[in-house]
């Protein structure tokens, strides 16, 4: 038995030897009255704190709406205290069907008396499909629900009952539906990882490239899956996509060279890739001047280069430094 266990073991014991206590001393009788005097002095605090609270942030409504537990919590407290049990068991039952009702209103809170009253099956005849999809998500019948999402229109929750339904593809060619109606790029990256997941490799690589024309970043993933696939033609296409990126991003960041010359290579040109990585072993050697972590960087960029000496010189230099930290932590 772990601790937290035996320490709830030994409270609850505890509580029960106190009550016994109580009630072989005192009587049950008063063991009920301290019961239900604490439970409704804890209500009526409880309560009157949130009284306070909605009327410091002036929700007027609320303050208005927790005057009614408030005065039954005292008039519980008050029952209680003079043991009036008509009193006392009355507000208890008000409260607990309170409680029960609550519950039952956030199960569903955007639903009315009436269409949680009726069947989904119902709602659909009558043509109130929004309140249909809700009823039919709560059954776990997911795809009905998606049915009844898309006949009301609400296309995002459509594809979220088909994403839980495990229907992907599905879930995917509505989240392009909404990609194309609102002209937002994020729903494109949505319809890709459907479509993945689906395992529509094609599907989800036209989805991305849709998505990469907002956020270039991506063009390589779009050439990965289009190597996944087989098709030479459209992974080049992808990847010149995404050296045209890096290459803006060079030229304002040196750092982005290492990205170009890997796309060269993935490209086969060499010449190109090998300027580019001199480009980047000048930024790195640039950097490594204040601060020598950068070495590493260096002695990477003159081994693609060919230059094994440049390599060893700046790999040497790298080793210095790591030592030299190493001494100032020792």
């Amino acid at each position: 038995m772990d601790r937290v266990t035996l320490a709830i073991a030994v409270f609850i014991a505890t509580l029960l030897a106190v009550a016994g206590g109580i009630a072989y001393f005192f009587g049950v009788v008063t063991l009920l009255k301290l019961v239900f005097g604490l439970a409704y002095l804890g209500l009526l605090l409880f309560f009157g704190l949130m009284f306070v609270v909605t009327l410091y942030a002036k929700s007027f409504k609320y303050s208005a709406i927790l005057l009614i537990p408030l005065a039954l919590s005292a008039y519980g407290l008050y029952s209680s205290y003079v043991w009036d049990v008509t009193g006392v068991v009355a507000t208890t039952a008000v409260f607990v069907i309170g409680f029960v009702a609550f519950i039952w209103y956030i199960s569903e809170p955007d639903l009315s008396v009436r269409e949680r009253l009726s069947s989904p099956e119902s709602l659909m005849r009558s043509g109130n499909y929004r309140a249909a999809g809700r009823k039919y998500e709560k059954r776990g019948e997911y795809v009905k629900a998606a049915e009844a999402y898309i006949k009301a229109e609400m296309l995002e929750s459509a594809a979220w009952a088909y994403e839980k339904a495990e229907k992907y593809a599905e879930a995917a060619e509505i989240y392009k539906m909404i990609a194309e109606k609102s002209g937002d790029a994020y729903y494109w990256k949505e319809a890709y990882e459907m479509f993945k997941k689906a395992g529509k490799l094609r599907e989800a690589a036209e989805c991305l490239e849709k998505y990469a024309e907002d956020e270039p970043w991506f063009w390589e993933d779009v050439a990965e899956i289009y190597a996944e696939i087989g098709d030479e033609e459209k992974r080049r296409e992808a990847l010149k996509k995404a050296l045209e990126y890096y290459k803006k991003e060079a030229e304002e960041e040196g750092v982005f060279w290492e990205d170009v010359a890997k796309i060269y290579e993935q490209l086969g040109e060499e010449e190109l890739a090998k300027g580019a990585w001199t480009k980047f072993a000048r930024y790195c050697e640039a950097e490594a001047e204040e601060d020598p972590m950068w070495y590493r960087h260096v002695a990477e960029a003159y081994e693609k280069l060919g230059l094994s000496e440049k390599a060893e010189e700046a790999r040497k230099r790298y080793e210095e430094y790591r030592k030299g930290i190493a001494r100032e932590a020792a």
